[in-house]
């Protein structure tokens, strides 16, 4: 890369979170309905209600991270996150950060650090957890992607991000354990209790 390309990109790139930041302060001022939650996807604003089923898959992951990596561990849901791409501001709904992880001069937790992340899929969106959300995360090399998906009862883990995908993707239905004791995460999670839509 120049140094001419390096510019173009930060610039790029400085001009993606400003723009970010513009459309999240208007939505922080919109009278969202309770329960909604909204993220930015290539500059698209998707607002999807959260359903207790979604929580109680998202509930039992996290559980699952603290039970493996103490309370203090670095694990949260529906935080704004800016990933690579075109207006990329998501709010996965599990994302664990490396231990040494620090906040931006904004406040924000930088994509770099994410070691894990997990979407349950919501019908309205669901095509964002399988295509543009899954391209960011492996464009931003997070090591670990999991899609639970309660409307066909299975899991995908995907791992080994390579060139703005992943090498390597494992099927897994409900009620079989996942088995990440081979990744960063090293933890086998049980979807047993996964509830189903």
């Amino acid at each position: 890369m120049t140094v001419l390309e390096d510019r173009i990109e930060m610039a790029d790139t400085d001009a993606n979170t400003k723009r970010l930041d513009e459309w999240f302060e208007r939505l922080e001022r919109m009278p969202v309905p309770e329960g909604f939650r909204v993220e930015i996807v290539g500059g698209n604003v998707h607002m999807t209600p959260q359903r207790d089923t979604h929580w109680e898959i998202i509930r039992r992951i996290v559980r699952a991270i603290e039970d493996r990596f103490g309370m203090d561990v670095r694990v949260f849901s529906d935080v704004r996150i800016d990933f690579p791409g075109h207006q990329n501001g998501f709010c996965p709904d599990v994302v664990k950060l490396r231990d040494s992880a620090e906040k931006d001069g904004q406040g924000r937790w930088h994509h770099e650090d994410a070691e894990f992340v997990a979407e349950v899929i919501s019908k309205g969106t669901a095509a964002n957890d399988y295509g543009p959300k899954k391209t960011a995360y492996a464009t931003a090399e997070v090591p670990v992607y999991v899609i639970a998906d309660p409307y066909r009862g299975r899991c995908y883990i995907h791992t080994d991000p390579k060139g703005g995908n992943y090498a390597t993707c494992t099927r897994v239905d409900f009620g079989t354990e996942l088995d990440l004791t081979g990744t960063i995460i090293d933890l086998t999670l049980k979807t047993d209790d996964f509830p189903r839509d």
